[in-house]
């Protein structure tokens, strides 16, 4: 359940990141918040799959969302 909850939270980051990417870039400023963004959520995203044994698939991804859903919200 740890590592569910370090990959979620990291594809978060990561998604955040894009706009974030996108307007910084379009504003012509340095995306620094992005970046701080795009590694916090690359560095768990890491951790998430090098420490769960046998490590993530495409189709456990949305089952991890649905666990740390049901045990933090429901």
């Amino acid at each position: 359940m740890q590592f569910d909850v370090y990959l979620v939270i990291g594809l978060i980051l990561l998604v955040l990141s894009l706009p974030a990417i996108i307007g910084a870039i379009s504003e012509n400023r340095a995306p620094r918040a992005a970046a701080i963004l795009l590694l916090a959520g690359g560095g768990l995203l890491v951790l998430a799959l090098t420490g769960k044994p046998g490590g993530y698939t495409i189709e456990q991804i949305p089952q991890a969302f649905a666990r740390v859903i049901g045990h933090y919200i429901l």
